[in-house]
């Protein structure tokens, strides 16, 4: 399985139009080689620089298994987890200092998940545990400065 934005590539800079420098609106994603046996997606994008511990940009869950991508400025159809900020939706890069990764990981479960819209990443990964049948990530850096 393959996760992949035609914004950045792999291990390069996230453009700052998808950042809090710019229009703050997601990147397009693309999912490719989709397990058949996929019942449904989740997608977590996360930085794990963050002073103060891994911070969540993005939780989605029960995404169609037939969702190809996510277009630019949209959220994916699924179910809106809660972000570090208290909120659902997209968050984009936004470090306080130097230059941070920010990690999208794109995880094909074996069942949809019964989670209440506004669960947290840390419910979402205990949900997935043992349904997790392929996982993709795609990471790009950013900094402010």
């Amino acid at each position: 399985m393959k996760i992949t934005s035609p914004a950045f590539e792999d291990g390069k800079a996230i453009p700052a139009e998808y950042t809090c420098k710019g229009s703050d609106i997601s990147p397009e994603l693309n999912f490719e080689e989709v397990p058949e046996e996929a019942k449904s997606l989740a997608l977590v994008m996360d930085d794990p620089d963050a002073p103060m511990g891994t911070w969540d940009h993005w939780v989605v869950f029960n995404i169609p298994a037939t969702a190809t991508k996510v277009a630019k400025g949209t959220e994916p159809e699924g179910v809106a987890g809660k972000n570090s900020w208290d909120k659902t939706g997209y968050g984009g890069p936004c470090p306080p200092s130097g230059t941070h990764r920010y990690y999208f990981k794109l995880y094909a479960l074996d069942a949809e998940l019964n989670l209440a819209q506004g669960a947290t990443k840390a419910e979402l990964m205990k949900a997935m545990q043992g349904h997790i049948i392929a996982e993709a990530r795609l990471m790009g850096t950013f900094s402010k400065d």
